[in-house]
């Protein structure tokens, strides 16, 4: 039997999750990949921001579902995505949470990029 660990974020390992007020826009080899003004901002323990952008934002097209998947304990089961048209470099760039648990739920039905397999991940603040 393969029971997964599930813990609550706290104290101890703090989960935030706030509306984005900047525009993300994501690009690859010239092309726009993302583009929303909806992004939600993952900020978790001490790793670097992470920007979750709903999928209508994104051009699925552009992307692949792999056969990759990896498991968070405060998230849940994660599946991922390549950009073919990045090559090797854009192998597994795109991660989402698409059942995630209840802690997190606001990251459902949005994506996230690695910012080192694609060409830029801007962020655009608001005036």
């Amino acid at each position: 039997m393969n029971t997964r660990t599930v813990k609550i974020p706290g104290p101890d390992h703090p989960i935030t999750i706030e509306s984005g007020k900047a525009r993300i826009v994501v690009t690859l080899g010239g092309r726009t990949v993302a583009d929303s003004a909806a992004a939600l901002t993952l900020r978790e323990a001490a790793y670097p921001p992470v920007y979750y952008i709903p999928r209508k934002d994104v051009d699925m097209s552009l992307l692949a579902r792999t056969e990759h998947n990896t498991y968070c304990p405060y998230k849940g089961e994660c599946a991922y995505y390549s950009i073919p048209s990045g090559g090797e470099r854009s192998v597994n760039a795109v991660w989402s949470y698409e059942d995630p648990y209840p802690a997190v739920a606001a990251i459902k039905d949005h994506v996230a990029f690695y910012p080192d397999r694609v060409d830029a991940i801007e962020v655009h603040e608001a005036d």
